[in-house]
């Protein structure tokens, strides 16, 4: 069976960082693209950002300077590190395969809340 598990989130104070983890099991790692999704409450899930099985990476336009997506095909891994976090990064984040378009269920996900 296919499991997500995303873990390292936490609450910060805006301008905090964090790196959060998604270990995948149950596929061909190297071979499929993975994305990190987010849900605030009372708004629906949206996609953060993308890696590829090239390595080629996209953003939401809000976090693209802030934030970084990687991965390890050795640990079956993808991380995204988050700087500067603001208030609005409050929610809590997911891992799925797919670019755009989630594959598999959703994991529990992470909690992130940015606060003062």
């Amino acid at each position: 069976q296919v499991q997500l598990v995303e873990s390292g989130g936490d609450s910060v104070q805006p301008g905090g960082s964090l790196r959060l983890s998604c270990t995948v099991s149950g596929i061909i790692f190297r071979l499929n693209a993975m994305g990190w999704y987010r849900q605030a409450p009372g708004n629906k899930r949206e996609l953060v950002a993308s890696i590829r099985t090239d390595g080629t990476t996209n953003y939401l336009d809000s976090v693209k300077d802030r934030f970084t997506i990687s991965r390890d095909n050795a640990k079956n891994t993808v991380y995204l590190q988050m700087n500067n976090l603001k208030p609005v990064d409050t929610a809590v984040y997911y891992c799925n395969v797919g670019r755009s378009v989630p594959v598999y269920s959703w994991g529990q996900g992470t909690q992130v809340t940015v606060s003062s």
